[in-house]
């Protein structure tokens, strides 16, 4: 399924309840892509590329400029970063004390990131992070209304990862819960492990489809190889977030690590939830 043009999604979401009063296409600085506005906020995307390492032969080094981006390997996907400017405190998710406002900001950002990562045709997979009051907020049926606004606007869900944070995957009976609903509306998803020895258990309760992990915190507990080796017996990808310089890269490049994303491979890194 080839989803519509960025200009045609806009369109159409101008005929959308709520959508319609929210997103356009942006001017300026946001010229050629989709931006939400609620209240005072303007809502815009950013994205960070997670890099399968593993597809290259030869050894990766970070010792030529970041824009030669391509010689890590392939992509597997995006992670999506939301860039909010106006009046807002640094992170409004979490500062909302309306639990209807939190929802309605986060689905302006879900959408906004859908249409600017499906209508230029990008390759690979979009992963979206999603707020732990969100998840507490959302009583049952998790992911079916993100489900039924890309299908209705010609998106897949199956190209979408719901990402959990270590809070969630930390909860084995909820972790379970919210990785079956996710994908029975045809997601995939990831869940950030809130430590290494929390990947013993992901499977007990929840099949995840990837398993994030901090790369800082891997390599200062010396349990990269650890991970990677269970993981692998899992039959799960195991990704390395947060890799902050060269220093962790080459690190992590001592052991059979396959996916990898963070601020080092970004030469004009941009800040965002």
């Amino acid at each position: 399924m080839i989803a519509p043009s960025l200009p045609e999604l806009v369109a159409r979401a101008a005929e959308h309840p709520f959508l319609g009063a929210h997103v356009a296409l942006g001017k300026n600085e946001h010229a050629g892509e989709a931006v939400a506005r609620y209240g005072d906020l303007c809502i815009s995307s950013a994205y960070e590329p997670i890099f399968d390492v593993g597809t290259h032969s030869f050894p990766q080094t970070l010792s030529a400029s970041p824009e030669s981006a391509e010689r890590f390997g392939d992509e597997l996907g995006v992670q999506a970063l939301t860039l909010i400017q106006g009046d807002a405190p640094r992170d409004p998710f979490g500062q909302l004390e309306d639990d209807r406002e939190l929802v309605a900001l986060d689905r302006l950002s879900r959408a906004v990131h859908a249409f600017n990562f499906f209508g230029p045709h990008r390759p690979g997979l979009l992963f979206l992070r999603v707020h732990e009051r969100l998840l507490k907020s959302v009583k049952y049926d998790h992911g079916l209304h993100f489900s039924s606004v890309l299908t209705e606007f010609g998106m897949s869900p199956s190209r979408v990862v719901i990402e959990l944070p270590a809070a969630a995957v930390a909860h084995k009976t909820f972790l379970g819960y919210l990785t079956k609903s996710y994908q029975h509306y045809g997601f995939k998803v990831a869940g950030n492990l809130p430590n290494a020895g929390q990947i013993m258990a992901v499977s007990d309760m929840a099949r995840l489809d990837f398993i994030k992990m901090d790369a800082g915190a891997a390599l200062r507990d010396s349990v990269v190889k650890h991970l990677v080796a269970y993981a692998h017996r899992l039959k799960i990808p195991l990704i390395f977030s947060n890799v902050i310089d060269e220093a962790q890269f080459n690190a992590l490049q001592q052991f059979d690590v396959h996916f990898v994303q963070g601020p080092v491979f970004d030469a004009h890194p941009v800040h965002g939830r």
